[in-house]
């Protein structure tokens, strides 16, 4: 799936529509270059998921946990600041990819070793004119 979108207000329908092709896969995996619009993207599906929590980029801490108004948790990766995996293992990455909850990694890249045998792949780019574009792709369904 293609999808595009310029501003902010178009976010919460972007996210449903993601939500309604990826659904089957909890662990969802964002690659795009700095400033693409990983964490926006990431905040309207929070949103769309009924997260209460604040939701922000875990770039320091690695992971925040966020909880849903029925209580269940949704977990945000930034990988950006890994050293290797070994890091992402002493975080026990492998457990949240098993928990069943939803799992948003963005800069997956960088643990590619631990990545499951099944994920959601969101590709996004940004042109000069702040267009983004969002490409999907639904690996080992």
């Amino acid at each position: 799936m293609t999808l595009y979108f310029q501003r902010l207000d178009e976010l919460d329908t972007v996210a449903h529509q993601l939500l309604a092709q990826g659904r089957q896969h909890r662990v969802w995996l964002f690659e795009g270059e700095m400033g693409a619009g990983k964490t926006t993207l990431i905040k309207a599906l929070c949103r769309a998921l009924g997260v209460v929590s604040m939701v922000q980029s875990p770039t320091f801490s690695i992971v925040n946990e966020y909880t849903t108004h029925e209580g269940r948790p949704v977990y945000h990766f930034d990988c950006y600041r890994l050293r290797n995996e070994a890091e992402a293992l002493d975080i026990g990455m492998e457990e949240y990819f098993d928990s069943g909850n939803y799992c948003f990694v963005e800069w997956p890249e960088r643990v590619s070793s631990l990545w499951p045998a099944t994920y959601y792949q969101i590709d996004i780019t940004a042109d000069v004119d702040g267009r983004r574009t969002v490409k999907t792709e639904l690996v080992g369904s």
